[in-house]
């Protein structure tokens, strides 16, 4: 596998990590079954990818395998925006027969990690992710990670993530600071929950840094920004106070 570098916004900063740690804790609280996790949001530049890529460097840091799937076959940024990969193949190549799995997986300074980039983009993506090939792509990766995090394109734009979301263990759904509407974040939720998975939780980014407990309410850990009933979040549990209830 060739070796490639993360870059990632925040690495160094203590309160940032300290918030993917919380996030990382409270999804092993959702039990040892939980291992294939999709992330969306409503929008683009919500920052799902950089929270989907820290949280896969948390887990691995842990000492987990963890492997991070770009399922965004749309508009993916990840390889050239947050490492140092070039020429990319991925999974449209996989999913196409064009390339086998194992030569398409790059490994990171973080010895557990390892990604799978989306590839080309391809005409027909969400019949790709919808095909028998995608679901032995997970099932074989189950086998050998301990965690399989997979990056989706928002669902508000598209149902990509929804029909990747029917056949993992649990998804997050990311919500980026004011860009989301209360109607439309209903809607998503009312998309995944026709999918049959289990919303895990809703982790808030692009918050004002401001005031005492920043790096919970920054990532949706507290009150402030938690499962309240104007979002209609409450009843699936997650990283608030009454996670799992």
């Amino acid at each position: 596998m060739e070796n490639i570098s993360l870059k990632l916004p925040g690495a160094n900063d203590f309160f940032t990590q300290e918030a993917y740690k919380v996030l990382r804790t409270n999804i092993q609280f959702c039990g040892p079954e939980i291992k294939v996790i999709t992330i969306t949001s409503c929008n683009e530049n919500e920052g799902k990818t950089t929270v989907a890529l820290h949280l896969a460097k948390s887990f691995a840091e842990l000492g987990k395998k963890v492997l991070l799937i770009d399922a965004d076959m749309r508009k993916s940024v990840m390889a050239g925006r947050n490492t140092t990969a070039k020429n990319t193949k991925g999974l449209s190549e996989v999913l196409t027969g064009m390339n086998k799995l194992e030569e398409c997986l790059y490994d990171t300074q973080y010895s557990k990690l390892n990604i799978l980039f989306s590839g080309q983009y391809p005409p027909n993506p969400v019949e790709l992710v919808s095909g028998k090939h995608f679901r032995k792509l997970i099932e074989e990766a189950r086998a050998v990670y301990d965690y399989v995090i997979i990056d989706t394109p928002p669902l508000g734009r598209v149902i990509d993530a929804a029909v990747m979301a029917a056949i993992a263990d649990g998804t997050i759904l990311l919500m980026g600071g004011t860009r989301v509407r209360a109607k439309q974040a209903k809607e998503v939720v009312a998309q995944l929950k026709l999918s049959n998975c289990k919303i895990l939780g809703v982790v808030r980014n692009n918050t004002s840094k401001n005031g005492k407990g920043y790096y919970y309410s920054k990532y949706g850990y507290g009150k402030k920004y938690g499962y309240g009933k104007k979002y209609g979040y409450g009843q699936y549990g997650g990283y608030g106070p009454k996670a799992g209830k």
